[in-house]
């Protein structure tokens, strides 16, 4: 299985997990909510939903028809296929999201990975969000070198671009130690004993620990995985 398409696997068992879906659905959840799969053609959704299918992982059922064939028979509309997670699927999903190698830390990988952060433990969390501010930082580092080495060398517009996608990776590096910080507060107010727990935005349901979600930063924007440089 290659990465890209693993990680379309990864996306579309955390979306049938919310919901049902059919086809049409999914690419459009893929494409708006998950913009990291701009750069898929529709042509890559199918095959991975029929591998899924092989695997036991989605099911099919019959539904309405397909408001979006393209190939509808003259005679009426097709019957569009809704999918399904299977109690083997979700539990495969689960084992993904525990999983918190390098390759979640990846540009792209991390992209998917945060999107689905609700259904995420928090220790899972905190690994992954960890391996990938280590990840920026090292890039950093190499990025300033080579900057360094080669600044006398190029001309004002390259040298302007070094310096665009050195500013979008510790922006992102910023992000990250905002959102690492969120998480070790919340645990420390899950740890502490009762009545020692600290009491902001506890009234809050948005941070409930129930929820599991990490607490938004007013005024802080999740960074474009586009923005970083390689």
């Amino acid at each position: 299985m290659s990465r890209r398409s693993g990680i379309l696997e990864f996306a579309v068992l955390g979306l049938l997990r919310e919901a049902p879906m059919h086809g049409y659905e999914l690419r459009k959840r893929l494409n708006t909510s998950l913009g990291v799969f701009r750069a898929f053609s529709y042509g890559s959704l199918y095959p991975c939903l029929k591998t899924l299918v092989q695997q036991g992982w989605i099911a099919e059922e019959a539904g309405g028809p397909d408001e979006d064939s393209a190939v509808a028979p003259l005679s009426g509309r097709r019957a569009k296929i809704v999918y399904r997670l299977t109690a083997e699927g979700k539990e495969h999903f689960e084992e993904l999201l525990a999983q918190t190698g390098p390759e979640s830390w990846e540009d792209e990988h991390f992209g998917v990975r945060f999107a689905f952060f609700g259904q995420t433990s928090r220790d899972v969390r905190m690994r992954v969000l960890e391996g990938r501010r280590s990840r920026l930082e090292e890039r950093l580092d190499k990025m300033r070198a080579a900057l360094t080495r080669t600044r006398e060398r190029l001309d004002d517009y390259t040298l302007e671009l070094q310096r665009h996608g050195m500013e979008s990776v510790e922006r992102e590096v910023r992000w990250l130690n905002e959102l690492i910080e969120s998480e070790r507060a919340g645990r420390d107010r899950r740890d502490a004993p009762e009545g020692q727990r600290p009491a902001d935005h506890a009234s809050d349901p948005r941070q409930s620990e129930d929820q599991g979600g990490t607490p938004r930063h007013r005024g802080a924007t999740r960074p474009d995985p586009s923005d970083d440089t390689t």
